[in-house]
């Protein structure tokens, strides 16, 4: 154990651990847990915290102080600044003298006071917060405490204090940076470079290290779709946060994969379309796809599975309508990959390995880009049992499918926003990137991309229904100047996508969306989703539309059931925060609202510019009497929504049952939403 562990008491001590609470000593006589909720116990894991908060926060202070000590006139200043100096050293007696009998419990020599300080027995104390600046040797176990705020039931009790708990927030914020940092810097392995990075994110959303160490570690395993796609998160988090631009270094990593997105000679084409298609200008601009059987590596099945599975993933992804897959049945020269000079009329090539350890099958399945030399697009592990074959068979098919959509959408519309001179295929893909990144400015931005392709091609059902998910998000943000007429406009984009092409999933489920969301008509929602779900059941965006339309009917169950399906087929999807939001409200109304606090945390944490899952989340801290925590919330929602408030709640929720609706209505009055 490092030295920087002991707190300065005679005793070895024991360390143990608390979950993202840091590691504290066993036999301190008083171990105190700063971040989250504040915890005081004594060496025999009895609470010894006060029970009034201003008492609380005079032990935070004391324990935070190097030496324990704190002067009178200080935590006056800072606990009652509002108050005469004569009535707030009269409070502060009252919360010295609360702490002294809370704390008789551990060790009555604990806590002393005379007329200028209040001192605590540092020695024999110990806290989670410490070990972020006594020099010990950096553990990832060190950034979990950061899941939570510092005194994160503290807030609000004071002006003067909140300042205080900002102060020591950007310290331990500014440590716990330099141990990512350390952190990262040690990383040889991109997937615990990844876990170090999402880690440091939490405490910071524009730390550009971070950024910079996971878009490399995605490029690192091949994973260019997800590396553009952090990439576009990483330009909304520093635009968030006042940085125009990400630096020169994050640039440079992503032109790597910039620069193989130029044709090459053999797929040289005319104008826009054809750089989308690779085949020379083609009319229909749909995305060709090759599937190849798997490659065995000894020893693995015969070769039935491997040119079976190819079959099942071209039959998955036949339901997105914007791409053509063949599949390539013929064997390969010794299991040898594809080669690129044989199949210049395709875009991508989806191809991967197999191979079998007793009754273990790894399916390795990879997505490249053919017209950029091979770039690796997209790559996925598969480890199963191999028990019932055809339930195999149908599970990598689906998944794959699912995220190769999302996967080319994002890698296709980078592509289309450095033409020249787009049409309006690319026009309209150009525009995805910036609706799943959810940045006002480049949200709007994508809305007269989609425009301005509606009005070079009326008769496209794709870029219909795109603007009518745009406008979606448009009335969900509260960012729509004129509400209904937003309302009306997707319904119109919705019901004309599902009429130019009514076999078009993504269509007829964001035409159900609209009916059950804006229009407060869930009933025939369900039955539009249904019908999604038939024409294509590897979309997830359909099972999760679809499950918070039986939220909407009051049942929950089937709601969380089909919701946890569209994560199961994409948990990595660039909009996975909409997924979790939409699981926050049939948990709220279930009154399972700790599993909806958690939930909605997350949501938030992927995406803090998406006001919806505040929401829930507030109504789920009201309910919990957790109205301290809400304030920090509310705030923040009333910044992306300056208007909203329980009135505006109730009226936009399209809940169907009484119950559900006065459920959530009173948990956001309880956590503090204005009324009206």
């Amino acid at each position: 154990m490092p030295e920087s562990w002991k707190v300065g008491v005679d005793l070895d001590p024991i360390a143990f651990d608390l979950p993202g609470r840091g590691r504290l000593h066993a036999l301190s006589t008083l171990r105190v847990s700063l971040f989250g909720h504040m915890r005081a116990e004594d060496a025999a894991g009895r609470s010894v915290l006060p029970r009034g908060r201003k008492a609380r926060a005079l032990l935070a202070m004391l324990a935070l102080s190097p030496h324990g000590m704190v002067a009178r006139a200080s935590a006056a200043a800072l606990l009652w600044s509002l108050r005469d100096k004569e009535q707030a050293h009269a409070s502060l007696r009252q919360a010295v003298h609360e702490l002294q009998q809370a704390l008789r419990l551990a060790d009555p020599r604990l806590l002393r006071a005379d007329r200028h300080h209040v001192v605590l027995a540092i020695a024999s104390v110990s806290t989670d917060a410490a070990v972020l600046t006594q020099g010990a040797l950096p553990n990832p176990d060190m950034l979990d405490m950061f899941a939570h705020p510092l005194l994160e039931d503290l807030r609000d009790l004071d002006a003067a204090f909140d300042r205080w708990i900002g102060e020591q927030s950007a310290r331990f914020s500014r440590a716990g940076r330099a141990i990512g940092d350390a952190l990262l810097a040690a990383q040889t392995d991109p997937a615990s470079t990844l876990r170090i990075a999402a880690q440091v994110l939490r405490i910071d959303e524009a730390h550009v290290n971070a950024w910079h160490a996971a878009i490399g570690a995605h490029l690192a395993q091949g994973e260019h779709a997800a590396a553009l796609a952090a990439y576009e998160r990483c330009c909304a988090a520093l635009e968030r946060n006042g940085a125009r631009t990400p630096t020169p270094e994050i640039e440079q990593l992503v032109m790597r994969i910039a620069r193989p997105l130029a044709v090459p000679r053999h797929c040289a084409a005319h104008g826009p379309r054809a750089e989308l298609s690779g085949r020379n200008g083609s009319a229909d601009g749909l995305v060709r796809l090759g599937v190849f059987p798997l490659r065995r590596i000894e020893p693995c099945p015969d070769n039935s599975l491997a040119v079976a599975l190819a079959e099942e993933i071209v039959t998955a992804l036949a339901q997105f309508r914007w791409m053509t897959c063949i599949v390539h049945i013929a064997p390969l020269a010794a299991d040898a990959p594809p080669s690129l000079q044989t199949i210049p009329e395709l875009d991508f090539m989806l191809d991967g390995t197999i191979q079998r350890s007793g009754s273990r099958i790894r399916v390795i399945v990879q997505l490249s880009d053919t017209r950029a030399g091979g770039t690796l697009v997209w790559a996925r592990r598969f480890d199963r049992e191999l028990a019932d074959i055809f339930s195999l068979q149908d599970e990598i098919a689906s998944e794959t499918a699912a995220q190769i959509d999302t996967a080319l959408l994002i890698w296709e519309g980078e592509r289309a926003r450095r033409f020249a001179d787009p049409d309006a295929i690319a026009l309209m893909l150009g525009a995805i990137p910036s609706i799943y990144r959810l940045e006002s400015t480049r949200f709007r931005k994508a809305g007269d991309l989609l425009e301005t392709a509606l009005s070079l091609d009326p008769g496209n059902a794709a870029a219909h229904a795109w603007l009518a998910y745009w406008h979606l998000f448009l009335v969900g943000q509260g960012w729509a100047p004129d509400s209904i007429a937003a309302i009306t406009r997707a319904a119109e984009l919705a019901e004309r996508a599902v009429g130019l092409d009514a076999r078009d999933a993504r269509a007829v489920t964001l035409a159900g969306h609209v009916r059950g969301f804006l229009s407060k008509r869930p009933d025939e929602a369900r039955s539009l989703h249904d019908r999604a779900i038939a024409l294509n059941p590897n979309l997830p965006l359909a099972w999760c539309l679809s499950g918070l339309a039986h939220s909407y009917l009051g049942d929950h169950a089937e709601a969380i059931r089909r919701i946890d399906r569209a994560q199961q087929l994409a948990p990595h999807d660039p909009h996975g925060f909409f997924f979790d939001t939409a699981m926050i409200m049939p948990h709220l109304l279930r009154r399972e609202y700790a599993a909806a606090l958690a939930i909605g945390r997350q949501a938030i944490a992927l995406n803090p510019g998406f006001s919806s899952a505040y929401k829930g989340v507030l109504s789920a801290l009201g309910h919990l009497g957790r109205t301290e925590d809400a304030a920090a919330l509310c705030t923040r929602l009333l910044e992306l929504e300056p208007r909203f408030c329980v009135q505006d709640a109730t009226a936009r929720s399209p809940m169907v049952r009484e119950d559900d609706l006065s459920l959530y209505a009173e948990g956001l009055r309880r956590a503090g939403l204005p009324e009206g």
